[in-house]
């Protein structure tokens, strides 16, 4: 706000003192006091000569032997050379001297400019007329020069200071969204404004808690799973001395069950727990590496995309997304392809096969843990259901996506969509 006053003041003072100065800042009365005293003290004859002689495009000066002459309006305004110290030193105090100001003459008047009337001691007058420049503006002008420069001042300030202010909650509104993808991410920096460090310390007061409650409850469901082994363990002892063996078979067949969903219950946990680091590597080259070990199972993947794609991120965690799909487009389908492309906005990869695909219902169904299609309830070939939630999970940790879809004529199709940090 001072720097916008000042700038205003400034500008005022131009608007005024340059757009329509007083005769004594306009830088004639110096030229005029030193040729008026020159032509004064010259016979009356070689006057006009010398006034010519003393003309330039600047100023016309004119010496005529009375008033009536000149063609000026009338209503001068009167000087005191007294009260001038060029004027009073060349001149003396005894002297009248008119000053005409561009407002003096009629509205519209191409003549309207600054004139200087000197009379000297015999009634004679010297005029001094600049007619190349006419000094000032009118008062309609002068009044938008002020408002015009005020309002681009007041503009150019108010830009600075919100641009100011903005950053620190650019940087928030970044850490708020940066927090929703990954739930590790570290504190936001205290800056700004004292409003804008009080939501600072909110949210991450807000973030610390959200953190410590995600922790308690995968260490607690974590213990959970783990403490079930011992009475899964007991129930397949006692399944040993059963005579009954075709309820024997289906008994320990449970058991081993509820031992695999345990098994990859405790394992998502683990890996929940220890994030990874992120860091940039080659998305590309992730992949090649992923079929290259199925090729090595006699497995055929086809890949589109570019040969090289450096992305900021979790690679043994995508490489970990990607197997799963893989697997499943191995077990369920035929013909698996990977498609990788990017743009601005994201990085998506594309696991696609040529099988059954899923009933739409269960497109989202599917991700629920725990969950598996009836085609898919044999443990040896379906798993127990927490491959596709722990997919999920990872890649929402990162900030993006995982969806499933039904191709246009069979097989289904996993995308994969990351933020774009390449």
């Amino acid at each position: 706000m001072l720097i916008s006053l000042a700038l205003n003041a400034l500008f005022v003072q131009v608007a005024g003192i340059w757009a329509r100065p007083p005769i004594d800042r306009t830088g004639l009365l110096d030229q005029i006091a030193a040729t008026a005293r020159v032509i004064e003290a010259a016979p009356a004859p070689l006057r006009p000569q010398l006034a010519n002689a003393a003309s330039s495009p600047m100023l016309q000066v004119q010496w005529q032997a009375e008033r009536r002459a000149f063609d000026l309006p009338p209503g001068g305004a009167q000087v005191d050379p007294g009260k001038v110290p060029v004027l009073r030193q060349l001149l003396g105090n005894q002297r009248e001297i008119e000053v005409y100001r561009p407002s003096d003459w009629p509205s519209g008047s191409v003549q309207a400019r600054y004139a200087v009337l000197i009379e000297f001691g015999d009634g004679s007058r010297l005029s001094f007329v600049p007619p190349e420049r006419s000094w000032g503006l009118n008062l309609p002008a002068r009044i938008g020069v002020i408002i015009a420069l005020g309002l681009i001042a007041t503009l150019l300030v108010a830009w600075i200071a919100t641009h100011q202010l903005a950053k620190p909650l650019q940087r928030f509104a970044g850490a708020a969204r940066r927090f929703g993808g990954d739930l590790s991410a570290p504190p936001i920096k205290l800056e700004g404004p004292h409003e804008i460090r009080q939501a600072i310390i909110a949210f991450n007061t807000m973030q610390a808690q959200i953190q410590h409650f995600i922790a308690e409850r995968t260490h607690m469901l974590a213990a959970i799973s783990h403490d079930l082994r011992a009475p899964l363990t007991r129930m397949r002892l006692r399944s040993e001395f059963m005579e009954d063996l075709d309820h024997q078979r289906k008994l320990i067949r449970d058991v081993e069950e509820m031992q695999s969903m345990i098994n990859a219950a405790l394992a998502f946990f683990r890996e929940d727990t220890a994030l990874e680091q992120s860091t940039a590597f080659d998305l590309s080259e992730l992949l090649q590496t992923i079929i290259d070990d199925y090729r090595d199972q006699g497995i055929a993947v086809d890949f589109a995309g570019p040969a090289h794609l450096v992305y900021d991120g979790r690679p043994l965690s995508i490489k970990r997304v990607i197997v799963n799909l893989l697997d499943n487009a191995v077990k369920y389908g035929r013909q698996p392809r990977i498609d990788l492309s990017s743009d601005e906005q994201a990085v998506r990869i594309e696991v696609s096969d040529q099988g059954p695909g899923i009933p739409e219902p269960a497109l989202q169904r599917v991700f629920d843990p725990f969950f598996r299609l009836e085609g898919s309830r044999n443990r040896d070939t379906g798993g127990v259901g927490l491959g596709l939630s722990a997919a999920r999970a990872i890649v929402r940790e990162q900030g993006g996506e995982l969806t499933l879809r039904n191709g246009s004529g069979s097989g289904l199709i996993a995308q994969v969509e990351l933020p774009g940090r390449s």
